[in-house]
Order: structure tokens, then C-alpha cells, then sequence
């Protein structure tokens, strides 16, 4: 699966502004050298440059080389590794690549709902750019394009959307219908609101199920289980207020 975030578009260094600073910072930031997300490549970045390459055994030039790059947005390049079959189901390759993601720590960095890992998923960041379901398709997209099959629904950065596009596949369960027997791994669920039945505000996938919970693999969410997160991340969740999707 390709993504602009790992194209590598020359040098950055010192005196450099906007979107490639920015990009620098933020990968910074996700390997554990924080500095501010300014869009101002100045002195304090260098220096975090300088400390990542040092930690990392790479040359200490302070500039961001392909290298460099590469070493710091490995985490994303490792989640995106196309898994083989291997004889598995579609479900079972979607849980596997959940997995694979969630190894790697994807979490938002620079303010609320950004950066690169929010743009992977979503295809933009910002305030209003909720990911679980973008972190949801990117997930299908991935094991479909490892077995060489079109997704089973319409994707989307959406959960109603979601839920819409599975409604039309004739791919929607519905909660009142959902039990251990009907609902397996690599399944969606959808998350209703409190308020309307008919509105999901949050989305993940199945890992496990049991007669009083479901295993999940979220992105969005925290270890609160906030519709709104930073973060993805597996979590156990109760059987009230969701709806499922078959892929």
C-alpha cells in the first residue's frame, strides 16, 4: 500500500518551513525527540535531528538525509507490509494487519487529530478529521489487497457511512441479531450513539468474541475507550450499543 507520508522528496534541514518541517517534527515527536510541530525547521529541531541519528547510530549531520527519513517513519513502513494469505479468510488477514499496526504505536501528534498517522488513515488531518473508521478501511483495504479481491462494502472515513455502505451490501447486522454465534473475528462493529440509534460515532474491528464481551482493535480511541482518541489500540468492549458489519 503506498502513501505520499513515506515519499522522500529531498534534504531538510535547518531554515526549512512549512510542510516539510513539519513532517520532520511530527515523526520526531512520534519517536520519542519531542519538539514543537511549528512548521520551522530552526535550531531546537536540528538538534532533535541530531539526537535521533545519534540514538539511532546514523551519522550526526543534523539533516534529514533519505536515511534519516527512512529511520524515522520506519513504524509506518513496517504497518504498511503487505501480510501473505497464507491460507487465511479475509477477516483473519484483517485482524492480522490490526495487529501489525497497532505494534507500531499509531497515535496523533501536533494537536488534536493530526499528523502523518491520522493523513494515512483519513487522507488529511485537522480537528474535524475522526480516524476510526479511515484506521477501519484502511485495515480491509490492506487484507483485500493481499488476497487479490475487491472490499465486500463501499469504504470510507465515515462510520454512518459505513454503516450505509454495508446496509447496501446487505452486510449489516444489527445488534438486536448480534450474539458469538453470528458475530466472528475481523468483523466491524459500530458503536450507536446514546442518543440515536441510527448515528455511530465510533467504529473498530472484532478480535475475539465471547457471550459477555468483544475484543477490538481501534484507532481513534484511548485506554478510556473514547470515541475520540489519540491513539489506536485494543480494548474490551460489552455487547450493548453495537452493530456489526460482515466483510
Amino acid at each position: 500500500m503506498k502513501t505520499k507520508e513515506l515519499e522522500w522528496t529531498g534534504d531538510v534541514e535547518r531554515g526549512a518551513k512549512g510542510k516539510k518541517a513539519r513532517r520532520v517534527q511530527e515523526w520526531l515527536g512520534l519517536q520519542g525527540v519531542s519538539v514543537a510541530v511549528d512548521e520551522d525547521f530552526g535550531g531546537a529541531t536540528e538538534i532533535a535531528v541530531r539526537t535521533f541519528q545519534s540514538r539511532s547510530g546514523l551519522p550526526i549531520t543534523g539533516v534529514v538525509d533519505q536515511s534519516t527519513f527512512d529511520r524515522l517513519t520506519a513504524p509506518m513502513r513496517q504497518a504498511l507490509i503487505a501480510l501473505p494469505p497464507n491460507g487465511r479468510r479475509l477477516g483473519e488477514l484483517v485482524v492480522a494487519y490490526g495487529q501489525q499496526h497497532v505494534a507500531q504505536a499509531p497515535r496523533e501528534i501536533g494537536g488534536p487529530n493530526m499528523g502523518p498517522w491520522v493523513r494515512l488513515y483519513n487522507g488529511a488531518d485537522g480537528k474535524d478529521q475522526l480516524w476510526c473508521a479511515g484506521f477501519v478501511s484502511t485495515l480491509v483495504r490492506q487484507a483485500c489487497e493481499s488476497l487479490g479481491i475487491d472490499s465486500p462494502i463501499k469504504l470510507s472515513v465515515g462510520c454512518d457511512a459505513l454503516a450505509a455502505n454495508a446496509k447496501a451490501a446487505e452486510r449489516f447486522v444489527a445488534g438486536k441479531d448480534a450474539s458469538p454465534t453470528t458475530i466472528t473475528p475481523g468483523m466491524i462493529f459500530l458503536l450507536q450513539s446514546k442518543k440515536n440509534a441510527k448515528d455511530w460515532i465510533h467504529t473498530g474491528i472484532v478480535t475475539h468474541v465471547d457471550a459477555d464481551a468483544i475484543g477490538t482493535i481501534e484507532g481513534n480511541t484511548d485506554h478510556d475507550g473514547s470515541s475520540n482518541g489519540y491513539e489506536a489500540t485494543t480494548r474490551i468492549r460489552g455487547w450493548v450499543r453495537k452493530d456489526f458489519i460482515q466483510i
